[in-house]
């Protein structure tokens, strides 16, 4: 951002393409810093001069924060122009798309959370409602979203790319050892004896989860996860949780690929894709008194495909409580293992809040960000503590 704009570059579009997605992802992170821990020192300049007493500053509030985000995405979106395309057609590369899709997100938050109300969501549904011209889709099938040969998919609108022996993603603490897995059996009654594997059991779905998707109807309950189970069941499996026979569960999404006789977890995780589009329109309908139901039924019917019933499928129109809450249903569904959930909570407000997670209730509203560390406040004696941790 400080020097690029004096270099010369033999195609000036190139240029203006990267600035552009500079400014967008320093909103992404800057929206992260404050989803997390609320006002965050705004850093805006390279460090030119290493004297620790001048390197300390203080938090700025979360309003700033918020003003500073949406500067970035404004200047994103006039850099980029009328370049609509992916980088080098790769969607590990930030672009114009992710750009409307972060706005998107970021005014829903403002708007329900930092008092922006109905002027924030309208422009939170005119970002969202652009961003299906950028050649975006539902992908067909919910499972051609996953694998490595996948990753070109048309719905992926960001991604954090992991590859062999550069970097590999945390997923195989969903999974388990092969010792642990082979004697299992899956849920179509399938022995996993020629699974291969070496991951860890550090991570396993809820019973709230497993009783979510236990709907064979639904691709999403395949798509997600591996069931195992003690036995086959006499050859019939287990269609339907079991929970004297249950074993445990394999995270599916990302389960990497085989390279001989190692499973490689390089699959590029997705920060946005067009479904998180399609339920953040969904969100600002809600917000605005509009109904939503158009973008919810889309995510069931790509889910059910086949199967889909509308008489039993699908959504129709309710109050905005009940609105909210099928759609942080949906999005609990689709979006299992992206590190969605807290957020779309977040999202929605303090009391969605407190009614999915047990171990919070009203008054612990402080919890909702975190502390800063001591060690932080050591290295920057500016920072003030995270009011409520004092």
């Amino acid at each position: 951002m400080a020097n690029a704009p004096g270099v010369s570059f033999v195609n000036e579009e190139d240029k203006s393409h990267l600035l552009a997605q500079a400014y967008g992802l320093r909103a992404l992170y800057y929206y992260t810093l404050l989803k997390t821990w609320g006002g965050v020192p705004i850093i805006l300049e390279p460090i030119a001069d290493v004297d620790p007493a001048s390197l300390s500053k203080a938090r700025s509030s979360k309003e700033e924060v918020m003003a500073q985000i949406k500067a970035d995405i404004e200047t994103s979106l006039s850099t980029f122009g009328s370049a609509n395309n992916f980088w080098e057609g790769n969607r590990n590369f930030w672009s114009k798309a992710a750009t409307l899709a972060l706005k998107g997100d970021v005014y829903i938050w403002s708007g329900n959370l930092m008092g922006g109300g109905a002027s924030d969501f309208e422009a939170a549904k005119t970002a969202l409602q652009q961003v299906a011209s950028f050649g975006l889709a539902l992908a067909p099938n919910i499972s051609d979203l996953w694998g490595v040969g996948n990753e070109g998919n048309s719905e992926f609108i960001f991604a954090i790319q992991y590859k062999q022996d550069e970097a590999s993603n945390f997923y195989n603490s969903l999974t388990g050892r092969s010792t642990e897995i082979n004697p299992t059996f899956n849920d179509n009654g399938s022995s996993m004896g020629d699974f291969v594997i070496a991951g860890a059991n550090r991570y396993g779905q809820s019973e709230k989860t497993i009783l979510l998707l236990d709907d064979n109807e639904d691709s999403r309950k395949d798509a997600t996860f591996i069931r195992l189970y003690v036995d086959d069941n006499g050859g019939l499996g287990y269609p339907t949780y079991n929970e004297t026979a249950y074993f445990g569960s394999v995270f599916n999404k990302f389960l990497g690929q085989v390279v001989g006789s190692e499973r490689i977890f390089e699959n590029d995780v997705p920060v946005y894709r067009y479904a998180d589009v399609i339920l953040l329109l969904a969100e600002a309908k809600n917000l605005l008194g509009e109904d939503p139901s158009g973008e919810i039924n889309q995510i069931r019917e790509r889910a059910y495909g086949e199967n889909y019933v509308p008489l039993i499928h699908a959504y129709t129109n309710g109050s905005q409580t009940e609105n909210a809450n099928a759609i942080l249903d949906e999005r609990y569904k689709e979006f299992i293992g992206e590190g969605k959930r807290w957020w779309d909570l977040r999202r929605a407000g303090d009391s969605y809040v407190f009614d999915n997670v047990s171990f919070l209730n009203p008054g612990d509203e402080f919890k909702l960000v975190l502390p800063i560390t001591t060690d932080m406040i050591g290295r920057n004696p500016l920072l003030e503590q995270t009011p409520g941790y004092n």
